[in-house]
């Protein structure tokens, strides 16, 4: 036990020094930063939940005593708690009767989880730059006006029109790149787990993933909070929305892996989707309309007899 407590310290320390380097201002500042939640993760995924919890709260406390509140609350709502989440959410079962099989939480709600903590952590940083939701647009308009070098007399109508486009879109922006990169990570420290072999659940099929019909109508009213409502609730609702899209571009993604099972030139199929949505950026949102779709109407059922693994179960009962 004091050797599982040293191994979660020391994941906090790792994990406190990958958000130090952001004070570097060094270019691998980003990508160090982003990195963060692994050492959380691997530690959660191959010891227990509570390992977790410890590096996830030494690693807090680390950054608080040496850089300060705003750091720390960055690292809490960004890295920490959504790391910690996902850990415990990914080691989660039950035992229908004593001697029975272990029913794991669905991969397709730690999705539909990391899509709510993004949106989360975005919104907990807002006050550390503003009051209100005003003061942090005009905060962002600030540092376009500042990046894209505009003179002091404003900027030309052009430059005006990317401005605003910049700083209605960076808020959603940040949510999904939080919700991405905890799935990437969470991604990375099931390998490295499985790898050493102390991955403490089965590894799941992934091309099987789905989440609740009840994510559509989430989704729907998210769409119409954006719509009628303004200020923190209207952003939240944004927030919502972008992630949620991106959680069933995802499941679009799993479905395109799952209906090319044995087909000739898969690797080629999948490759150019990836290389596709990656560099465009729109082809999420073509995959986010299949991801609604086989949530409605489940595709993937049509295709069990090449697959030859069944489908998957009903997406109301996952």
């Amino acid at each position: 036990m004091m050797m599982t407590w040293l191994i979660a310290l020391g994941a906090g320390a790792a994990s406190a020094l990958l958000v130090a380097t952001v004070a570097t201002g060094s270019a691998l500042a980003v990508p160090l930063f982003y990195l963060a939640p692994l050492p959380v993760l691997i530690v959660g995924l191959g010891w227990s939940q509570l390992a977790a919890l410890v590096a996830a709260s030494a690693a807090a406390v680390a950054i608080g005593l040496f850089f300060g509140l705003e750091l720390l609350l960055a690292y809490v709502a960004g890295v920490g708690l959504p790391a910690y989440v996902l850990a415990y959410l990914a080691l989660m079962a039950k035992q229908e009767t004593p001697d029975g099989p272990l029913e794991w939480f669905p991969i397709g709600r730690v999705v539909l989880a990391s899509a709510v903590l993004g949106c989360i952590a975005v919104a907990a940083l807002i006050p550390l730059v503003a009051g209100d939701v005003e003061g942090y647009q005009a905060a962002l308009r600030t540092l376009f006006e500042a990046m894209l070098q505009q003179p002091a007399d404003g900027p030309s109508p052009d430059a005006e029109r990317l401005i605003d486009l910049l700083v209605t879109v960076m808020p959603p922006a940040a949510a999904v790149v939080t919700m991405m990169t905890q799935l990437a990570n969470l991604w990375l420290a099931a390998h490295a787990a499985r790898v050493s072999g102390r991955l403490m659940r089965p590894w799941p099929d992934l091309a099987a993933i789905q989440v609740p019909l009840a994510t559509v109508v989430l989704l729907l009213g998210a769409f119409v909070a954006a719509a009628v409502s303004s200020g923190f609730v209207g952003l939240l609702a944004e927030l919502l929305g972008a992630t949620l899209i991106m959680a069933f571009a995802l499941i679009g993604l799993a479905v395109i892996h799952w209906i090319t099972r044995g087909a000739a030139g898969r690797s080629l199929v999948i490759a150019t989707v990836w290389i596709a949505a990656l560099a465009l950026g729109w082809p999420f949102g073509v995959l986010a309309l299949l991801g609604i779709a086989e949530t409605l109407f489940g595709l993937r059922g049509r295709f069990r007899r090449r697959t030859g693994t069944g489908g998957p179960p009903a997406a109301n009962d996952s």
